[in-house]
């Protein structure tokens, strides 16, 4: 049975697979021919982005189209109305008078001689008295109308039982059954009175037969000489009503588009005088902010547009006197700086050889003046380190630092860094470990100024890690290479993450510095990090450590897309929780699984676990440092239950 039931479901899978490929390779088909079809395009769709006087010019044709069609059909339905009304008037009156002369000569006596003796009922029969009726009534019409005579009935026959006259009768070649509509013969047939309709004159077929003509159809039911019912109709012709709409159209079609050009041409005009003035603003506005200051606009008039100018060039000359200033405060600033630096030197290496000499004779003295000897030279040296800080800190500010990249292995970096920290960190009861150095770490860099970054950020770790240790991660993958410094100390507050690299700035302002540091360590390493194109970012939670990451660039003047070491650490406490739930849903699933006899099929498909120093799909963020860096918040019972299984 359930090899049975495998055969017959084998068959409609292959059947769904086929079909979802077949309906995949057609949507990869489908888009091949939306981007073939939509390349061509790209530049109209770039034009009309950029260009704000095609878009209003394109507008008021819109506008203007949309206006002249309005009141074009406006005034086309109302002069046909006014045309159709004046016909029907003049047509009604004519077929009205047509009607009594019919009835008239029905009802005249009969006479046996005198002039009108073609009139008279004696010696006539019906049939030759509607013929002459009806070419006599045709002939006062000089083609301004036609005459049809049809025998009572809805066709040409007459009606049973009754004599009158039969067949059909009309005026200049019309064929008369097509001419006139049935539903008209109905009316006049079941009613009394005229009525009216709106058809077509056709003519019987032959050599130089016309063509069908639009025609407004008059009837009515009369009686002959004998008494006898039949149909009178009247067929005017719209012709000239046609040709003068026709005309009248013509004429607002031309005048519409006219007024519709005329109507661009002005909203060109009116645009490109605002327009051109904007484009000049921006083209001195784009190099203005290239650098060059003395660009100004030209200013013509005392009109808006001319206020503009002058208000544009006065921002423009009051921005280049600002940044003239600042320039010269920052170049005075920067050559204080210099000075300083270089001038304090001197006494300094004096200062310094008189310390020394006081420090190497410091078993003479009491113990209080020996005591003041070493924190003389410690003093000293911390002197020493904030000089040359405030060297490199100028430099980078008067943009003169210089990058001597080339091949070096990060991993011999690290070793060096961790070498010159052993013995602060064998004070502190801290223990270094470095992840990730079995394979190659490869980048072009600055060797001296990565291995001041490091040097920083690891030294800052075992200082405030409280003894724990202190974790070193390196990873390569695409297009960087990152080296990440995890400690377990007292971590960062919410907010602090975004200060730590401003100068002189300090977690804690009561703490001591253990180590004589001088508050431009990070200052500097961001300065380094960015020189070599590079992110220096933290991430840090209250009680639960932070780390510290720098993603360089494998080559030299490649953009990053991404970091291959995630800022936040696997073992933080969002992504242990993150892994408890997963491991509890693992489990869950697993004892599902073995529960019901039946559900042997139904295993659930376990979490996917996250991938270390995977490289993430989307760009990091963080193209400057602090942005990007996140501080978890640490609840309260959380850190009691994790300072009790620690032992705190």
């Amino acid at each position: 049975m359930s090899g049975r039931a495998t055969g017959g479901f084998r068959p409609w899978k292959l059947r769904f697979g086929r079909l979802f490929r077949d309906r995949a390779s057609s949507s990869r088909v489908l888009r091949l021919f939306l981007r073939l079809a939509r390349r061509p395009l790209l530049p109209a769709l770039r034009l009309w982005r950029r260009n704000i006087q095609l878009r209003v010019v394109a507008a008021t044709l819109l506008i203007s189209l949309a206006v002249v069609l309005a009141l074009g059909f406006v005034v086309i339905a109302q002069v046909s109305r006014g045309l159709l009304e004046a016909k029907e008037e003049a047509a009604q009156s004519q077929a009205a008078g047509g009607f009594a002369v019919a009835q008239e000569k029905a009802n005249a006596p009969a006479t046996v001689d005198g002039p009108d003796a073609t009139d008279n009922k004696v010696g006539r029969d019906a049939s030759t008295w509607m013929n002459s009726l009806v070419k006599q009534l045709a002939s006062g019409g000089q083609s301004a109308f036609e005459v049809v005579a049809l025998g009572a009935g809805t066709g040409d026959e007459a009606l049973p039982g009754t004599q009158g006259v039969k067949g059909a009768r009309a005026s200049g070649n019309v064929d008369p059954t097509a001419s006139v509509p049935l539903g008209l013969r109905r009316a006049v047939n079941h009613a009394t009175g005229a009525f009216k309709t709106f058809s077509e004159i056709r003519y019987t077929s032959g050599d130089g037969a016309k063509e069908p003509e639009p025609a407004l159809v008059i009837g009515k039911r009369l009686s002959d000489i004998n008494g006898d019912p039949y149909d009178l109709y009247y067929l005017f012709p719209l012709t000239q009503e046609e040709e003068s709409l026709n005309l009248i159209k013509v004429t607002i079609v031309t005048a519409g588009l006219f007024v519709v050009v005329l109507l661009c041409g002005i909203a060109w005009l009116v645009v490109r005088q605002v327009v051109t003035p904007v484009r000049m603003a921006a083209g001195i506005a784009e190099r203005l902010s290239a650098g060059r200051l003395q660009e100004r606009m030209k200013v013509t008039g005392e009109d808006d547009i001319a206020r503009l100018g002058e208000a544009f060039n006065k921002m423009a000359q009051n921005l280049q006197n600002k940044i003239q200033q600042l320039e010269e405060l920052s170049r005075m600033q920067r050559r204080f700086v210099s000075d300083v630096s270089h001038e304090l030197r001197t006494p300094l290496t004096t200062v310094r050889m008189a310390a020394d000499v006081i420090h190497d004779a410091r078993v003479d003295f009491d113990p209080i003046t020996a005591r003041s000897a070493e924190l003389l030279a410690g003093q000293l040296d911390r002197f020493e380190s904030l000089l040359a800080d405030l060297l490199e800190i100028s430099r980078f500010d008067a943009g003169a630092a210089a990058l001597e990249a080339e091949p070096i292995d990060l991993r011999d970096v690290v070793r060096r860094v961790i070498d010159g920290a052993e013995p602060l960190a064998e004070h502190k009861g801290t223990r270094i470990r470095v992840l990730g150095d079995t394979q190659p770490v490869i980048a072009e860099a600055d060797a001296r100024r990565v291995e001041r970054v490091l040097r920083n950020l690891v030294v800052n770790a075992v200082e405030h890690g409280e003894g724990r240790d202190v974790v070193v991660r390196l990873a390569s993958a695409g297009g960087a290479v990152a080296v990440a410094v995890r400690d377990y100390g007292v971590g960062l507050k919410p907010g602090e993450a975004t200060r730590v690299f401003n100068r002189f700035w300090r977690a804690d302002p009561a703490r001591a510095r253990t180590t004589g540091g001088t508050g431009l360590g990070l200052s500097i390493a961001v300065e380094d990090a960015r020189l070599h194109g590079g992110w220096l970012q933290a991430w840090g939670e209250p009680g639960g450590g932070s780390q510290f990451r720098l993603t360089l660039p494998r080559t030299a003047d490649e953009p990053l897309r991404g970091s291959p070491i995630p800022l936040e650490p696997e073992d933080s406490r969002a992504n242990r929780a993150r892994a408890a739930a997963e491991a509890q849903a693992r489990a869950a699933g697993i004892a599902s699984e073995r529960t019901p006899a039946d559900a042997g099929d139904r295993s659930s498909i376990p979490p996917r676990s996250p991938v270390a120093g995977a490289m993430p799909v989307p760009a990091d963020p963080t193209a400057l440092p602090g942005n990007g860096a996140r501080v978890v918040a640490r609840p309260a019972d959380q850190a009691q239950q994790e300072d009790r299984a620690d032992g705190r």
